[in-house]
């Protein structure tokens, strides 16, 4: 068996995983007396719980299968663990783009046939309504697009206030620290844009040892301002508090710090780095069957538009974006909020996540080196 991208053979052991999940599948539309729970496991915060609103609960009401959150950073580490070791205790993963195509192809994940995933509600096959730039790489189903963006507390800058990817390095007009992730995606693609590299040249840019050194040294202007976060609720908490003027951030974070707990926050979408996150399922799952039927409920577009009711994220597919309507506690129009909005959009850069699957470690290793000096 080969990975659906690389043609790479897939592991022995993950081939025979492989094939439980085809004779399994075809058992998967009643269900299984002994599937009693699936743990799904997500980014935590606002974000984790609007999924619970959206659909783990109506997932819950309709099967009758308890749905287990749990939290992690996003790293693969922990799902190769178990894999490798046969002890896995995770069934469902929410993964961004590039750590999806990097699992699927090691067989890390259990194949879905993109013909199983619902279609849309005008009855559009799910290969002709995933937006462009999805990767539909037969492992994941569902999903929904956010952005990285930066924010900036009002309070901190009674003057003049940020507006531009630029103004984020700009320590001399807009003193003050900075929150960044302490990962180099879409750090290095902020700096190459505030450095003066066209939106849609960043990765030809980065693609070249100049271009990389040039990301690093734009970096290097603020290193000793930043603040590193991990975890998706401390940007709005470190900007809360005054421990940064300014942070990078999940857009969908902010919006929700600002209509739910009327925080001063204010984004600033230019330069955002739009990217995405799907679901999978994590090889050798005890509980396939119960995991197959989350991820195929999660999956339906009405699922997917059902987030964006509680947070300014927007559905991977096309029929979706028709579904976005208020959200749900505040009545906001929540259109003007995703990242998807023409305005928002402007001066947007789309994650590559081929590019980032393909040299992500390689450039870890030298973010940390960097970190480090």
């Amino acid at each position: 068996m080969t990975s659906p991208r690389t043609g790479r053979a897939t592991p022995p052991r993950i081939a025979g995983y492989a094939a439980v999940a085809a004779l399994l599948a075809a058992f998967s539309g009643s269900p299984s007396a002994h599937a009693e729970s699936v743990t799904v496991v997500s980014y935590g915060g606002s974000y984790a719980r609007a999924c619970q609103k959206a659909y783990h609960e109506p997932f819950t009401a309709e099967t009758g299968i308890e749905v287990r959150l749990a939290d992690f950073n996003g790293d693969l580490a922990q799902i190769r663990a178990q894999v490798e070791t046969g002890n896995v205790h995770w069934d469902v993963v929410d993964l961004n783009f590039p750590e999806l195509v990097r699992a699927c192809d090691e067989g890390l994940l259990e194949p879905i046939a993109l013909d199983d995933l619902p279609p849309g509600p005008d009855g559009t096959p799910a290969r002709d309504d995933y937006l462009e730039g999805v990767p539909l790489e037969g492992c994941s189903g569902g999903g929904m697009l956010y952005s990285t963006v930066y924010a900036y507390n009002r309070e901190s800058f009674p003057g003049e206030k940020p507006t531009t990817i630029a103004d984020f390095f700009d320590l001399e007009k807009f003193p003050g620290r900075r929150g960044m992730r302490r990962r180099p995606a879409a750090n290095l693609e902020f700096a190459l844009m505030a450095d003066g590299v066209p939106a849609d040249r960043v990765y030809a840019v980065l693609d070249t040892p100049e271009g990389m050194d040039r990301a690093f040294r734009k970096l290097d202007t603020i290193k000793d301002r930043i603040v590193w976060w991990e975890a998706g609720a401390q940007p709005p908490q470190m900007l809360a508090d005054r421990e940064v003027t300014m942070s990078t951030a999940w857009n969908g974070r902010i919006f929700n710090a600002r209509v739910l707990e009327n925080q001063p926050f204010t984004i600033v979408w230019d330069g955002q780095v739009l990217d995405g996150s799907s679901l999978a399922i994590v090889a050798g799952t005890p509980n396939l069957e119960a995991a197959r039927r989350f991820l195929l409920f999660a999956a339906r577009v009405e699922s997917m538009a059902a987030v964006s009711r509680y947070i300014a994220y927007g559905p991977v597919r096309r029929s979706g974006a028709s579904l976005v309507s208020t959200h749900a506690e505040t009545g906001i129009d929540m259109r003007p909020h995703m990242p998807t909005s023409p305005r928002n959009m402007a001066n947007a850069v789309f994650n590559d996540w081929e590019w980032w699957s393909d040299n992500g470690d390689e450039i870890n290793e030298r973010f940390n080196a960097w970190l480090a000096r």
